[in-house]
């Protein structure tokens, strides 16, 4: 007999909290997946690991940032 191991597990923001309920958990595996924390049986975005540090290298850049209106 095995025992089954668990599965990847959703984590949410330690800041989801405090950021209005506007908040994304990621699931990390063999994939790296994300989805809105306020509709769990919602849409599922997907990235390969090198994807998603080259997404998250971009967010701590400022890649994404809004333009600043002058």
């Amino acid at each position: 007999m095995t025992s089954a191991e668990p599965g990847p597990v959703w984590i949410k923001s330690s800041h989801s909290n405090s950021s209005g309920g506007n908040c994304v958990e990621v699931r990390l595996g063999v994939t790296v997946s994300v989805r809105d924390s306020k509709d769990p049986s919602g849409p599922i975005l997907t990235f390969t690991s090198q994807g998603w540090d080259a997404f998250l290298r971009g967010a701590v850049d400022g890649e994404f940032d809004l333009p600043r209106e002058v």
